[in-house]
């Protein structure tokens, strides 16, 4: 796998996440586990310079 496709596979589960994010309660279990791996997402995608500014829409 190139380093393009990584970073479009990481890209695309981090879209996915968040829409699943959006859909449970912020205090439940699913929510506490599925956060864990938004914030590997987020610092994989940051540290390999993507600008998740507009990609996004949980903040935290």
């Amino acid at each position: 796998m190139t380093e393009k496709e990584l970073l479009q596979k990481n890209i695309e589960e981090f879209a996915r996440l968040q829409n699943y994010m959006v859909l449970v309660e912020k205090n439940s279990d699913a929510y506490r586990v599925m956060k864990g791996r938004y914030i590997e997402l987020k610092v994989i995608l940051t540290a390999s310079g993507i600008n998740l500014t507009e990609l996004d829409v949980i903040k935290e």
